[in-house]
């Protein structure tokens, strides 16, 4: 007899057999498609995350999952991209725990989509980027709409721009962005989809170029002109020592503005 899970059911934590040598990891379970939140976490290494994975990275919580790289859904803990080899802490994780717990009937659902080095000009259809043999955008819808056949799709988490802050990139990045938005909201069929971007990191070991204030200020300008934009702020955040990649602490509380932002935009008429 076929069985349908309710929110009630919630979902068991994914468990590790061993098998013949092998292992093998327990499918879980999830609720209704509605109280599935999903989210995609779109753009390059600072979304992906290359924070150091430490012991509390590793604990998941109950009812925050991610799309792995062979398409199950699996407890999220960190590293939750695979883009690269140096995938690490990102904000995903603690973004998740923060919603699921602001909603005790939704179980959080994360996509795992950024590219680390990939340029804005990758993110659009057909566009091949050799650093992670992939096609960025067209991957990212794909794995986003095998996800929104169990779950609903609630937003889209937006971190990229370091790759454009470059003389001839940074002045056309603003057009570029507001093309991307437009063409996800198509392509996964909600005109009126939410986008976070989060704010490109400003270190000391790496002060701001005249391009990097460009981009940023193509960025705010996207959140004024198009509806349902918001801009989350990397004020104060710090870098691991290579001045370039958020640290994990920094990730933990970039996850927790992404949250913030993300209820705060829930609850606007």
């Amino acid at each position: 007899m076929k069985t349908r899970w309710s929110f009630v059911s919630v979902l068991v934590v994914a468990s590790v057999i061993a098998t013949a040598g092998a292992q093998t990891v327990s499918p879980v379970e999830i609720p209704m498609k509605a109280n599935f939140h999903l989210f995609l976490l779109a753009g390059q290494s600072n979304m992906a995350g290359r924070g150091d994975v430490e012991a509390e990275d590793k604990q998941a919580h109950p009812r925050v999952l991610m799309l792995a790289k062979d398409g199950t859904w699996q407890p999220a803990v960190d590293p939750i991209h695979h883009d690269k080899p140096a995938a690490g802490v990102g904000p995903g994780k603690t973004f998740g725990a923060i919603l699921a717990d602001a909603d005790t009937n939704s179980t959080i659902g994360l996509i795992p989509a950024a590219c680390g080095g990939s340029p804005i000009s990758t993110w659009q259809p057909g566009a091949w980027f050799d650093q992670t043999a992939s096609h960025p955008y067209d991957d990212a819808i794909q794995r986003a709409r095998q996800a929104m056949k169990q779950g609903t799709l609630k937003a889209i988490l937006w971190h990229q721009g370091e790759s454009d802050c470059h003389d001839g990139l940074a002045q056309v990045y603003q057009t570029n962005l507001e093309q991307l938005i437009v063409r996800f909201r198509k392509d996964l069929g909600d005109p009126g989809l939410p986008v976070l971007i989060g704010q490109l990191g400003e270190f000391a070991g790496s002060p701001w170029t005249q391009y990097n204030r460009m981009v940023n200020d193509a960025q705010i300008a996207v959140t004024k002109k198009l509806t349902n934009v918001f801009f989350v702020s990397a004020e104060g955040l710090t870098s691991k020592p290579d001045n370039l990649h958020f640290d994990s602490p920094s990730q933990r509380e970039f996850g927790k503005r992404y949250a913030m932002a993300y209820l705060k935009s829930a609850k606007a008429p």
